[in-house]
């Protein structure tokens, strides 16, 4: 089902060190300095090799790490007496949790788990959880025609076929138009390059590498909508014990079968490194009844939701006008934001400040909001939590591809519909302007999975049929977001290096913040949102990043 990458004896031996296992999908890594762990994350999302390929090749023998050391030290050390170590702790930790009975306790220990081969759709349920850190193989950075080698010794695409098909009737079917499928993009992407190359000579001064990085993180973007949810990519997750806990219970309570083996895998591996932490996830009364919950209730919730919602009805939408629509937001949101401002620095309760600030001329407030954000010199310099003292609610309609992306600010509340074609695909711009061939491909393969979907839907439900959608069809997701949220979120997702898809989505919120909830202040103080076009978004942080390596100052 997975592919199995091979190493060498002595690979195998050094592996052993520092990963919990040498031949499966999902592994913890030990015996590594925190700060190793962490670059090895950060240059895991900008590479197609695995992580212990990545570890081998470009950590390993850095004699500024100290790692071979680390190797040698745990390859003399006694397996019994690090056995023993390991049971005192646990017994320790068991102690202490009955002792004080608090699941916080469970925050106080985390693991670094590598987490590989995971669809597109399962890496949304993984990262659902708000308290966790995740880093996740970008598609913007390497190609995603590079086949792997499974289990069988096939070579196939990154696609994962889900086990509910592979034991299925359309098992031959599904393998052969995601083969297409890639083969497609493929073609769609180098195509892309040439045509970016084309389009934005380079410049005399410019580096080769720079340019090159640039061009081809736009052709990437530009032909990512063709990359269907079963996409495989890599994950990197740093998480307490009490976050893993949560997360295994929501994969066990998935319909998906990817989503339940790979919760029986991260447990397994898990257990090695933090086993004290997870010893109620598989408990009959704990994680099981819990999961069980979850499960019950979006059993229940479908069944209501299939009572109002007929696919066979034709909705008509206008994208420009329901791509995203502001839906609720405070009235007087500078009444309360200048009464929240002053809260930590005054004496006087929240309600009368409010009365206060609701007494000022308006000119007032602003300065007093004004003055509260200050003089901000980068995009990190953020006002404070009286910002969160107002929401805003978006209806978002967007290509998957720009949900993937939003979605990693999971500290908002954002909640999502199924993936389904039945909102349609967008098509840049590029993609007509790239020639005939190109067009005529992307259009083609949408097509197909579409055709695909609707079988797959009908064998095995819609849950499953996910998996086929392109990235380039829409789904529908909402956000709610306080004001300081904004501040982070629209700042970021405009910037010079933005997708063109998820740049447009946050500068409607933005003129919909200013326009329609009329919080004009609010919208001027968010002075780092760029509305500015660029040809090579990329180019100037690929600049950034040749001048640090030939500064030797590269830290991935």
């Amino acid at each position: 089902m997975y592919a199995q990458e091979s190493f060498t004896d002595e690979e195998y031996s050094i592996l052993s060190h520092f990963f919990t296992n040498t031949d499966r999908p999902v592994f913890a890594i030990v015996n590594l300095p925190e700060i190793v762990k962490g670059a090895m994350f950060a240059r895991y999302s900008r590479t197609h090799k695995s992580l212990r390929r990545l570890f081998l090749d470009e950590f390993y023998e850095q004699p500024d790490l100290g790692i071979e050391s680390i190797a040698n030290t745990a390859s003399q050390m006694n397996d019994w007496k690090v056995s023993v170590a390991r049971q005192r702790a646990e017994e320790l930790y068991q102690r202490v949790f009955v002792q004080y009975g608090d699941d916080s306790v469970a925050q106080l220990g985390g693991a670094h788990l590598a987490c590989e081969q995971v669809s597109a759709i399962l890496a949304k349920v993984i990262e659902r959880g708000r308290l966790a850190a995740y880093l996740e193989q970008s598609t913007r950075y390497i190609y995603f025609d590079e086949k792997l080698r499974g289990e069988d010794g096939y070579e196939r695409y990154r696609y994962h076929v889900p086990p509910e098909v592979e034991k299925g009737p359309l098992a031959e079917r599904y393998y052969d138009t995601m083969d297409r499928l890639f083969e497609s993009y493929s073609f769609v992407v180098h195509e892309l390059t040439n045509y970016f190359q084309k389009r934005f000579p380079k410049k005399p001064r410019e580096s080769r590498g720079a340019y090159g990085r640039a061009t081809r993180a736009r052709a990437c973007d530009t032909a990512r909508g063709l990359l269907p949810a079963a996409t495989t990519s890599n994950i990197g997750v740093f998480a307490t014990g009490q976050a893993y806990e949560t997360m295994l219970m929501r994969l066990n309570a998935s319909p998906l079968g990817e989503a339940r083996n790979y919760s029986e895998m991260m447990l397994k591996e898990l257990r090695k490194v933090i086993f004290g932490f997870l010893t109620r996830v598989d408990g009959k009364n704990r994680g099981v009844a819990w999961s069980g919950y979850f499960e019950r209730i979006a059993n229940d919730m479908n069944a209501i939701a299939r009572e109002f919602d007929r696919p066979e009805e034709k909705h008509e939408f206008d994208i420009e006008r329901d791509e995203v629509k502001l839906l609720e937001w405070d009235d007087d949101a500078e009444v309360r934001i200048a009464a929240a401002a002053m809260y930590p620095y005054s004496q006087r309760s929240e309600d009368d400040l409010l009365a206060i600030s609701a007494g000022m001329k308006a000119s007032d407030r602003r300065d007093v909001i004004a003055t509260y954000v200050g003089d901000r010199t980068n995009r990190r310099h953020k006002p404070g939590r009286g910002m969160e003292r107002v929401y805003y609610r978006f209806d978002v309609l967007s290509d998957f591809g720009s949900f993937r992306d939003l979605q990693r600010h999971r500290m908002m509340t954002i909640d999502w519909q199924r993936l389904t074609p039945r909102h349609g695909y967008a098509t840049p711009p590029e993609i007509e302007d790239a020639g005939k061939s190109v067009s005529l491909r992307w259009c083609e393969a949408m097509g197909d999975m579409k055709t695909l979907y609707e079988e797959v839907s009908s064998a095995h439900g819609e849950d499953v049929a996910q998996y086929v959608v392109p990235f380039g069809f829409r789904i529908r997701y909402n956000i709610q977001m306080n004001a300081r949220q904004a501040f982070h979120m629209l700042e970021l997702r405009t910037g010079e290096s933005g997708h063109s898809d998820y740049r447009r989505i946050c500068l409607k919120m933005h003129d919909l913040i200013r326009h329609q909830a009329k919080h004009r202040a609010i919208a001027d103080a968010m002075s780092y949102v760029d509305n500015k076009d660029y040809g090579l978004g990329r180019l100037s942080a690929e600049r950034r990043q040749t001048d640090s390596e030939q500064l030797g100052f590269d830290l991935l």
